[in-house]
């Protein structure tokens, strides 16, 4: 395996694209702008103990699939107060967000059904469409326009538009309530992944119900519970119907043993502490607003602040530079990036003391000045 594997290492080494994973200790002290940690939630004290909590009560796994042991009545309160939270009429938890996307776009794809992908989705999406028997048509990047040729001209029954509402890398937003009329319009499903607007956009709610959309039958939700709630796991919401044929049809969901209930504790908590601290959203954005302020880039529709670099090899060196004075900020290069651009990927987090944010914009800029 070596013989054939050292070339394809080679090739990624002479672009400076090769990734490592480094092993962080729990006692780190730096300054976090790389994590998806948005709400500043994941060493809160009342987040943990209820993990804990439920480590005591339930154990440290959750058993079985859903189907056979590994529904807890944790799981059936989480799906309930998230669609409550979000305005949609039912929720089913998975495992991850990768698996939420996976499990939901198979069973609603299959012959019959075209999927419509914006070309910049998360990989969890292009992988469900590679899986999923359907046929895949990717379409330029919040192009409302092309998504409605597409679903004109297609011969399928069935078509599902597939967008972030809004996007991992860039952290620009996806023109939803064109997008619904569209879909509308021709039959179709809009299927929003709001990994990156839970407990940040709609004032936490989402960019889905913040437009008007929460409940609408022709509107499917996927969110990861791994950022803002500060936890791990991933749900679908939408029409109660939706969420039977899951339960029948999604192998991910079906197939795999269900979140472990510490993960679905966490969960819960940091969902009620964003219900009674709503003012937490807010500061993810004034931090986004001030970090983009200072790189000179558009300010964010979320968390995410993306920051061009040169190519890849300045982009690493940069990220390195900033870890060297305590700051980690995230450095995205391809294949990771949509649109080829290396870039320093900078997230908000609501937890970032004034005092923080401030030493953190002098690392940064100087680092990019220094590989520019």
């Amino acid at each position: 395996m070596a013989g054939w594997l050292a070339p394809k290492a080679a090739a990624l080494e002479s672009r400076g694209l090769t990734r490592r994973l480094r092993a962080r200790p729990s006692d780190e002290v730096l300054i976090d702008l790389a994590g998806n940690d948005y709400l500043g939630l994941a060493r809160d004290a009342r987040v943990v103990e209820a993990a804990v909590a439920a480590v005591r009560e339930w154990g440290a796994g959750a058993t079985a699939s859903r189907l056979v042991t590994g529904t807890t009545a944790l799981h059936a309160e989480l799906e309930g107060e998230l669609a409550a939270y979000t305005g949609h009429e039912a929720g089913l938890v998975f495992s991850s967000g990768y698996l939420a996307n996976l499990g939901v776009i198979t069973a609603l794809g299959g012959p019959g059904t075209l999927l419509v992908s914006d070309e910049h989705v998360h990989a969890s999406i292009v992988d469900a469409c590679r899986l999923s028997r359907a046929r895949v048509e990717i379409v330029p990047h919040n192009d409302v326009q092309a998504v409605g040729k597409a679903l004109a001209e297609r011969k399928e029954p069935q078509a599902v538009v597939l967008v972030e509402s809004v996007y991992s890398v860039l952290g620009d937003a996806a023109p939803l309530e064109a997008l619904s009329a569209v879909a509308l319009e021709n039959g179709a499903v809009l299927l929003a992944d709001e990994a990156h607007g839970l407990g940040v956009t709609g004032g936490g709610r989402g960019s889905i119900k913040a437009a008007g959309l929460a409940g609408a039958d022709h509107v499917v939700v996927t969110m990861t519970l791994s950022k803002a709630m500060a936890s791990q796991g991933g749900v679908v919401l939408g029409p109660a119907v939706l969420r039977e044929h899951l339960v029948n049809r999604a192998r991910s969901f079906i197939f795999d043993t269900g979140l472990n209930p510490a993960a679905c504790a966490a969960a819960l908590a940091a969902l009620r502490i964003l219900i009674e601290e709503p003012a937490r959203p807010e500061a993810v954005h004034t931090t986004a607003a001030r970090l983009a302020e200072v790189c000179g880039v558009t300010p964010s529709a979320g968390a995410v602040v993306s920051v061009p670099m040169p190519g890849p090899r300045e982009a690493v060196r940069a990220a390195e530079l900033c870890l060297a004075d305590g700051v980690r900020v995230g450095s995205f290069r391809p294949p990771s990036v949509p649109d080829g651009i290396s870039r320093l990927r900078l997230t908000a987090h609501a937890g970032l003391s004034a005092e923080d944010l401030d030493r953190a914009c002098e690392v940064i800029t100087t680092a990019i000045q220094e590989v520019s």
